[in-house]
């Protein structure tokens, strides 16, 4: 797989498993590892709101969101993808559904590529 498909896969996989923790119907102790194993220790991320938020930050909110949101649905649209050796640069627009409420956010993220897959450094939102 060459590093822009790690990318991808990343992105794809990270949001159908947060889809599925929200939903609350899968085990969540294996869930939540996989969830995590996507992330660099040096994980930040700057919601759409403007509040930072840390890797040990979202590891602790994880937990208070499994199961809150079994009607959520979330589809990832217009990936983009720059990479060099080591690193990559995705932009995407996320649209999560619950209910009658649609949000949109237009992502950046920041990826550092190991030798099997490619791990979240830096996410920055933007609502749109």
């Amino acid at each position: 797989m060459n590093n822009t498909e790690k990318i991808i896969t990343e992105i794809k996989e990270f949001h159908r498993d947060i889809e599925a923790w929200f939903h609350g119907k899968e085990d969540n102790n294996g869930l939540y590892k996989k969830l995590m194993s996507g992330f660099d220790a040096d994980f930040k991320m700057v919601t759409g709101n403007g509040d930072t938020v840390t890797l040990t930050a979202f590891s602790e909110w994880l937990p208070e969101a499994y199961g809150k949101f079994p009607e959520r649905s979330i589809i990832i649209e217009n990936i983009e993808i720059q990479t060099t050796e080591n690193h990559g640069l995705a932009s995407y627009v996320e649209i999560q559904t619950t209910g009658a409420v649609v949000t949109r956010r237009k992502s950046s993220a920041v990826f550092v590529i190991g030798e099997k897959k490619a791990c979240w450094l830096h996410l920055i939102e933007k609502w749109i």
